[in-house]
């Protein structure tokens, strides 16, 4: 009998922020596959869930995806979580759910949290229609990807980090009119959760005033 791979959403911030359903998974698996095992080890420890946990990260799921799928057709049952959120949204996971499916064998992907779609609802931008872009291209491609953003007509979606925020911010500026609204969400569900709305002029200007600090999540209008 093959064995299973369960896709399981864990906290972007907020411990609280799991599903029963996640908890009760995580304990009755054979082994859970982690991007960063020190940081999976504080949220297992604090549901006192005690699976065998293995490193599943970029640098090496190439080189293991095989062994992985070997060990569920033996019929050994594996989750897979992220440091944060939903696996394979910016985060490693699509290679194996690609690879498990290509062999066969069932993935469950369990409903959770991601940060994009808890920036979006918060915005106050319009929800119906929009497009996520993950993390912009650090140097090659950056100004074609920001350029395509200004054009799009549906709501953007994108994240960014600390050091980043305001060069996005004033090279957007140069792209769109300074009354397109914007949404700059930060450590979302975390203690110090905050989220500034306005013009893009007006977000500009705060962060320009006050240093970014924390993981930033961006909702941009579409282009009128």
């Amino acid at each position: 009998m093959k064995g299973k791979l369960y896709v399981v959403p864990t906290p972007i911030g907020n411990l609280e922020d799991i599903t029963l359903r996640a908890i009760r998974i995580l304990s009755e698996v054979d082994l859970i596959l982690a991007e960063d095992t020190r940081v999976s080890r504080k949220l297992l420890s604090h549901y006192k869930i005690d699976t065998a946990l293995e490193s599943h990260h970029q640098n090496n799921e190439h080189a293991t995806v095989s062994k992985q799928i070997e060990k569920m057709k033996q019929g050994l049952s594996l989750a897979l979580i992220s440091d944060a959120g939903t696996p394979a949204i910016s985060d490693p996971g699509f290679l194996l759910v690609r690879e498990t499916v290509k062999a066969g064998i069932e993935v469950d992907c369990l409903p959770g949290p991601t940060a994009l779609i808890v920036a979006l609802v918060n915005s106050g931008i319009p929800t119906e229609r929009f497009v996520f872009e993950g993390f912009l291209p650090p140097k090659k491609g950056r100004q074609k990807k920001l350029q395509q953003i200004s054009d799009e007509e549906r709501t953007i979606v994108f994240y960014e980090s600390p050091h980043k925020l305001n060069k996005t911010l004033a090279q957007l500026a140069e792209l769109i009119e300074e009354d397109r609204t914007i949404a700059v969400c930060r450590e979302m569900t975390k203690k110090f959760e905050e989220t500034i709305r306005g013009t893009l002029k007006e977000v500009q200007q705060h962060f320009e005033e006050n240093s970014p600090k924390g993981e930033f999540v961006i909702v941009l209008s579409g282009k009128k």
